[in-house]
């Protein structure tokens, strides 16, 4: 596959902490990391512009660890510094892949991340290098799903890719109900009538805003990010109509 044959040219994927983790479920697993880096690499050989959003959740969980501290924004903050855990890890194995990679954080840390400007990570894009970007929005009470949404409007982005443990978006929770449907295809109101879980509502309704197509797939398939981009018909899709 040429980088001509691309469905996208600049891409904004979303990594959850726990796709950090593997099968322990928790903290950074290096062998993950690099299997991450390693796909991720694949697709910048194609000349294809990538920015990262990551989450925490492989450290700090704010939604369910919260009770464990006396605010709620605390608790958020401690996510977003989680993410950059992550962020600083991803860097290192796209290192080591000699892929030109950049750290941006919204919480300033200049010591071990630029800080968030977006026309910096739309010129390292531009540029070739993948922009990695951490402590989700900057502010508490925002998920990295949401922050996700709005860096992919700020930097152009042409689609989000949501990479998770499952195929796709289904009507209810296939763990929980075999015979549940498998939705391909829906638009964002039928997502925000459905409150399907794999991706939040704000993120969902920005998205609906700016236009920008959510796609949910299986992340633990090797290649599929590739065959995403080349078209192939891989996870579910939420996008403006279901045609």
């Amino acid at each position: 596959m040429s980088g001509d044959t691309l469905k996208y040219r600049r891409i904004l994927l979303k990594l959850s902490g726990e796709s950090f983790a593997g099968e322990s479920g928790f903290g950074i697993d290096p062998a993950v990391v690099k299997g991450l880096a390693l796909q991720i690499k694949e697709v910048v050989d194609l000349d294809l512009q990538i920015g990262i959003v990551v989450g925490g959740g492989n450290i700090f969980r704010a939604r369910t660890d919260s009770d464990k501290v006396s605010e709620r924004a605390t608790a958020d903050y401690m996510g977003m510094l989680a993410s950059v855990l992550n962020a600083l890890a991803l860097q290192e194995a796209l290192e080591s892949l000699e892929i030109y990679t950049r750290v941006q954080s919204a919480i300033d840390m200049r010591q071990v991340a630029e800080p968030y400007i977006r026309r910096r990570a739309i010129r390292h894009l531009e540029k070739g290098r993948v922009v990695i970007f951490a402590a989700g929005t900057g502010n508490p009470f925002f998920t990295t799903d949401t922050a996700a949404a709005l860096r992919a409007a700020e930097i152009g982005a042409e689609a989000i890719l949501k990479g998770t443990s499952v195929d796709g978006i289904y009507e209810r929770d296939p763990k929980m109900d075999p015979n549940a449907r498998f939705l391909p295809r829906l638009d964002y109101q039928e997502a925000l009538q459905l409150g399907i879980k794999v991706m939040d509502a704000t993120a969902i309704s920005l998205s609906m805003e700016t236009k920008i197509p959510l796609i949910v797939f299986d992340l633990s398939k090797e290649g599929n990010i590739r065959r995403l981009l080349a078209g192939e018909k891989i996870g579910s899709t939420i996008c403006s109509g279901k045609s």
